[in-house]
Parts: C-alpha cells; structure tokens; sequence
C-alpha cells in the first residue's frame, strides 16, 4: 500500500498567493500529466517536510487525497529556497498501472562487517550513491542492495550483480557499469610495493672489454 498524504485544492495562483500560503503553513504544489489538466493543490509543510527527511521522496508511488479524491503520483520535483532551505513548492506526476517511470534508486551495501576485503583494512569506494532505473510504477524498489560478505580488496563490484525486480532495468544499457569498488589501504599498497621491488633482481653491469696490445697490432 502507496503511502498518503493528505492536500486541498486551490484556486489561488501566483507569486502573491504563494507567499500567503507559506505564511499559513501551507506548500503550493501541482498535479500534472496522464492527459489530464494540471491541478494546482496545497499540502502541508509539516507533512511534506516530513515525507522528504524520510528518505526516498523522488522514487515512491504515494497517494494524495485532494479534498476526499485520491490520485496515484510520483514526486517528480521539488524547490528549497536557497538561503533558508525552506520548501517551496512540490510537482507530482500522475502515474497509472502501466506507467514506467525512470527513478533515481539508492544503493545500499549490506555485511560490510564480513567482508574479507574490509577486514583487512580495504576501504569500500562508492561510485554511485543512486543507481537510475526504468521501472513499471507498482515495480520501483526502495533501494538496490548489494552484499559485501565476500568482497575482496580489488573487487569491483557492477550492476550485473545487482539482482533487480522483474521489469526493472537501468537505463544505462551500453555497459556493465560499476558501483563500488574494494580499495586498498595505503599500507598494504606500500608492504606489496616493497615486495615488488625485492623481488626485481638488480640489473648486471656489463663487463668492459680490455683490449691487449696484441689485438691493436
């Protein structure tokens, strides 16, 4: 079940009108798409604030009841005003069942207390944070995980070994792109650099001819 969140239509447009909603607590925000007019609306700041410091706001399918009628969205955006970080408006897309959407999906990385790799004081290397993906609306996951229980240091670890939901795919398809990675640490970069050395036998000084006078003659 979609989370919900509860909002007023509003007949009020404009900058004046929006500066007066805030004031009451309000966040002027719009409905749009599916081929439908946009509806402009009001929510909460209280409850919007919220919704966004949970985690996830621009990846979750919720529920917003307009006045007792519920529409199926997707927050697709969203404004801070850029002194005080206070929000300032929301969009929301209208999605149906068969809607496919491309969202930013966190990633998270599970076991990194076993992993073999970090034990040794391998450090984990996050390429991205967020992976983009097409996903089916009822089909977008809260996040992609990926375990670390048997990561070597040197390991790179792709998105070919992220098991992904039926119908979800990234939208980057051209290559098996990386994630993370397992580092290693300075110190054991440095003791395999000594090795390397050692093991590198030091070049032979080549004998000078001498020629004896017989030989000029």
């Amino acid at each position: 079940m979609s989370a919900e969140l509860k909002a007023k239509a509003r007949d009020r447009v404009g900058k004046g009108a929006s500066r007066a909603l805030r004031r009451e607590g309000l966040v002027p925000a719009v409905i749009y798409g599916d081929n439908k007019s946009p509806l402009s609306i009001t929510v909460t700041y209280k409850d919007a604030i919220k919704r966004i410091h949970q985690g996830g706001f621009l990846s979750q399918v919720i529920t917003v009841d307009v006045d007792g009628e519920s529409h199926r969205v997707i927050p697709r955006d969203y404004q801070l005003e850029p002194v005080r970080d206070f929000l300032v408006h929301i969009d929301f897309l209208r999605v149906s069942k068969t809607s496919v959407l491309n969202v930013e999906v966190p990633v998270h990385f599970l076991n990194e207390e076993k992993s073999p790799g970090l034990k040794r004081g391998g450090v984990l290397n996050v390429v991205r944070h967020t992976v983009e993906l097409s996903c089916p609306a009822d089909s977008i996951p809260e996040a992609l995980e990926i375990d670390l229980s048997t990561a070597e240091v040197g390991d790179s670890l792709h998105i070919s070994s992220v098991a992904l939901p039926e119908g979800v795919k990234p939208v980057i398809t051209d290559r098996d792109f990386t994630i993370a990675t397992i580092a290693a640490p300075s110190a054991l970069k440095s003791e395999e650099g000594e090795e390397d050395e050692e093991a590198v036998a030091p070049d032979e000084v080549p004998a000078t001819e001498v020629k004896s006078d017989d030989d000029n003659e």
